[in-house]
């Protein structure tokens, strides 16, 4: 069992990446073989709409045409039992990197149907893991969640499942005295960071454990 996440945030040691480690670490638990993968380390491009992934008999048809840092990636899909995304939240919605991704990882399954299908050719579970600096309040009054279930709708139509994780108030910075910055309260901040954001990454790792174990049912399911 293989379960992939990709961390579009830049910072490869900061929330985002934490609580992705903290799920494949509950999917490890249940015998998983883990990979993360940071977008900000490839060389890539969001979608060309060169549409070679949509022409009838086209040797790319159902896959991304482009070949370049990402194609690795896109590939690893091919036997992957479980797909993780995570991003921090920046004006209101995922980092550009993960959302170039996202186009490149969609478009080539998404069938022009009526009604649209998925050409990924059979179910996994998937998951999204967001980080932010507002609270769950101001989320909902920035409509941080139309975005939020729009990306499970993506997700779900073409893997078959999604569910969603956020973070809220996340601890910006190391030294918050370097920075002009006075939003909110930085020992706050740190407080929360100290005593809230560890609850998060156990959340994390539940579902990096759910996630596993769907996926194992999944697989057994088939060969039954």
């Amino acid at each position: 069992m293989k379960v992939l996440a990709i961390n579009g945030s830049p910072r490869k040691k900061w929330n985002t990446a934490t609580l992705l480690e903290k799920a494949l670490e509950g999917a490890a638990a249940q015998g998983a073989e883990t990979e993360l993968v940071h977008l900000y380390d490839l060389d890539f491009k969001g979608c060309t709409s060169c549409f070679g992934c949509k022409l009838k008999g086209g040797k790319s048809y159902g896959k991304c045409a482009i070949q370049d840092g990402l194609t690795p990636v896109l590939e690893k899909l091919v036997d992957v039992n479980v797909l993780l995304l995570g991003s921090p939240i920046y004006f209101g919605t995922v980092t550009g990197e993960m959302r170039s991704f996202m186009e490149r990882l969609f478009f080539p399954y998404l069938t022009y149907t009526q009604p649209p299908a998925s050409l990924f050719g059979r179910k996994i579970p998937t998951a999204f893991i967001y980080t932010m600096n507002v609270s769950e309040q101001m989320m909902k009054e920035y409509s941080y969640p139309v975005h939020i279930s729009l990306n499970e709708t993506v997700l779900t139509r073409i893997f078959g499942s999604a569910e969603s994780l956020c973070s809220f108030e996340t601890l910006q910075f190391e030294d918050y005295d370097k920075v002009v910055f006075n939003y909110f309260d930085p020992e706050e901040r740190r407080e929360r960071h100290r005593t809230v954001f560890p609850e998060d990454c156990r959340k994390a790792y539940e579902l990096g454990v759910n996630l596993a174990k769907t996926a194992l049912v999944e697989t057994i399911t088939k060969k039954t």
